[in-house]
């Protein structure tokens, strides 16, 4: 009998199981949100940005394949011109970035260094955009649901501190507010 040393996994990284992702996916489609870019969200993720002083933010809707980033802000200039890396487009499959942890742990995550936390390291984002520190939280409906993230990222580690979760928790519960409202309004989405 032979002894195997255990191969390097590399930088395996499991997606995290979304056993709601069907039924999100069906809520989302009722919203109409999900599927295009939105003046308002892009407006919301403008203001987080300022509000955090980070360089990218997003609002965030997660169905049973890939993330589209509804609200998207970006810095001038954007990554294609720093470095070579890709530009943040608005759709990001389920394996890349930290919001499809956010959406089923139904709880904020705040990661001041990627690179401190091995499950998150190996992230495709970090070696494609350079990524380094991420905050975000749930947009949680009155249902329990979670419908998607709003986050904040960028490309040196942050400190982000209690008044960062703070901040980003209370910007999520607001927009989820306001989706809601809409909603029961029968108001056209966002």
């Amino acid at each position: 009998m032979t002894y195997d040393p255990p191969r390097p996994a590399g930088r395996l990284l499991l997606t995290p199981e979304d056993k709601e992702a069907p039924a999100r996916s069906r809520r989302l489609r009722r919203l109409g949100l999900g599927e295009r870019p939105e003046p308002a969200l892009d407006s919301f993720a403008d203001h987080l940005a300022e509000v955090t002083s980070a360089p990218y933010a997003m609002v965030n809707f997660i169905d049973e394949d890939r993330q589209f980033f509804a609200g998207l802000h970006t810095p001038a200039g954007g990554r294609a011109a720093r470095g070579g890396k890709p530009e943040v487009g608005r759709r990001l499959a389920r394996e890349y970035g930290y919001c499809p942890y956010v959406v089923v742990r139904h709880k904020a995550l705040v990661l001041e260094d990627v690179r401190d936390y091995p499950r998150f390291a190996g992230n495709p984002v970090v070696d494609e955009y350079g990524i380094r520190s991420y905050l975000g939280a749930p947009l949680i409906d009155t249902s329990g649901m979670v419908l998607g993230t709003v986050c904040v990222a960028d490309l040196a580690p942050r400190p982000w501190g209690k008044a960062g979760l703070e901040t980003i928790k209370e910007t999520a519960a607001d927009l989820a507010g306001r989706l809601e409202r809409r909603e029961a309004d029968g108001v056209p989405p966002l």
